[in-house]
């Protein structure tokens, strides 16, 4: 199927878009930021675009519940760009206001007629009759408790829902689901070595970018959503590195210190290891594995850009036994473990329809041998940090109380000591844990361990 670039077809493309997350399991980011630098479109359209992608990735659930009464198969049967014209126009309908409902329909019929023109027809019959039973009943509706509605309401898979029902108990999980429903702003780290935070800041703001000082992570600023990083200044120069406020706040947790050598177990895109280096002054080393040598390659090209020497990019597979000279010793380690990614849905909506309960557990031994490995390496005295950008029991506590039930020469550490005061909070049971309802961030976990023998 081959879509038009041209500025008029912003709801072609975000059909397109949809429609390969769905069926290539593509990520959305990617595919939007391809989209955004080739398709030529002025502002208003790629605001549009981004907010269509977005949003309806975010109320999916929602919007095929309204949906699914008006066809005459099921959704899944449903041609899948079909479907997704359906469930984009019915997002304008239910959510954006600025935009008149016969404007929706009538692109809809005509996106319709250019793709696939024996549907025109389908797709006009559908939006009509959906739109004079919403001009009848209106977009609101009382909400029951169910943990079926709540998935229908918050637009979640109902697996999650009783996960995060269970975890955090009924009114935490609503506003957890609520929370990751919202954009996330686009945070960045200073790189020290190079600049100040108020000077970047001040430059920012001077040319009229709306960036604001982060409240929790001292070396963390806040730019808008949809900010052309590249674009900015002190990008070329290493000035800052794109980087989530919970994963800056991890590396004061590994506590790093000039002219130790660090692992980062699991490295790619370099976030961390690069911070790393930064801390220690870039003296010592930081040796960043992975398994991707795209990532590999990635993280080799953020350290060139930030100038940084000490940290070097290997590409290796963490979760089985490290040899030669990657087996260390190591005085501190860092495993920020492949998991669901479930705390960061305000990035990535589609994670959540990607994801199901038999991956939770199938990540978990995942880490578990990464976290086993690791631990091997590391010198007595050393400082074990394990991390995750998820909010599961299964991948986050229960990895380290297995862990530290057969590693007795393992103690947990209290988070809070080591973290920025403005950022003690952010503690559950001596664990790291970051909340998007709570903290306006990504969800995060992080567990501190000490090697006392």
């Amino acid at each position: 199927m081959t879509v038009s670039s041209d500025a008029k077809n912003v709801r072609q493309l975000a059909a397109e878009i949809l429609h390969k997350v769905e069926s290539q399991k593509a990520y959305a980011d990617l595919l939007l930021d391809h989209h955004l630098r080739t398709a030529g479109l002025i502002e208003a359209d790629r605001a549009l675009l981004t907010e269509l992608t977005y949003g309806t990735l975010r109320w999916r659930a929602r919007i095929d519940s309204k949906l699914a009464p008006f066809l005459n198969r099921s959704l899944a049967e449903t041609d899948p760009f079909n479907r997704n014209l359906l469930r984009i126009t019915l997002y304008q309908l239910l959510f954006l206001d600025k935009i008149p409902a016969y404007a929706a329909v009538n692109e809809a019929v005509e996106i319709a007629k250019i793709i696939q023109p024996k549907s025109a027809g389908f797709i006009n019959g559908v939006l009509r009759n959906f739109l004079r039973q919403l001009e009848k009943q209106g977009k609101g509706r009382e909400v029951k408790s169910s943990t079926s509605n709540l998935a229908e309401e918050y637009s979640y898979p109902q697996w999650l829902v009783d996960r995060w029902l269970g975890y955090f108990g009924p009114e935490p999980a609503k506003a957890l689901m609520l929370a990751s429903n919202q954009r996330a702003p686009l945070v960045v780290r200073v790189n020290q070595r190079l600049t100040t935070r108020a000077e970047l800041l001040d430059r920012w703001q001077e040319s009229g970018i709306g960036a604001e000082p982060s409240l929790i992570s001292p070396q963390a600023i806040r730019l808008p959503a949809g900010v052309s990083i590249e674009a900015l200044f002190g990008f070329a120069e290493g000035h800052f590195q794109v980087q989530s406020e919970p994963s800056q706040l991890v590396s004061h947790l590994v506590g790093p210190v000039a002219g130790e050598t660090i692992l980062d177990a699991c490295a790619a895109p370099g976030g961390k290891a690069s911070h790393f280096a930064e801390l220690i002054g870039d003296r010592g080393k930081v040796i960043a594995i992975d398994t991707s040598a795209r990532g590999i390659a990635r993280i080799a090209q953020n350290a060139e850009r930030l100038r940084l020497t000490s940290v070097q990019a290997i590409r290796a597979d963490a979760s089985k036994a490290l040899l030669g000279d990657l087996a260390g010793p190591y005085d501190r380690i860092l495993v920020d473990a492949p998991c669901s990614g479930l705390g960061t849905l305000r990035a990535h909506p589609e994670i959540k329809w990607q994801r199901n309960d038999s991956d939770i557990a199938r990540l978990a031994a995942l880490q578990a041998r990464i976290l086993r490995s690791a631990a091997a390496c590391l010198i007595g005295g050393g400082v074990l940090v394990y991390s995750t950008c998820t909010l599961t029991a299964d991948e986050n506590e229960q990895v380290i109380e297995s862990f530290l039930r057969q590693h007795s020469q393992f103690e947990l550490t209290e988070a809070a000591r080591y973290l920025p005061e403005s950022a003690r909070h952010m503690v559950r049971d001596k664990y790291f844990q970051a909340l998007p309802q709570r903290d306006d961030t990504d969800g995060f976990f992080a567990a501190r361990m000490r090697k006392v023998a």
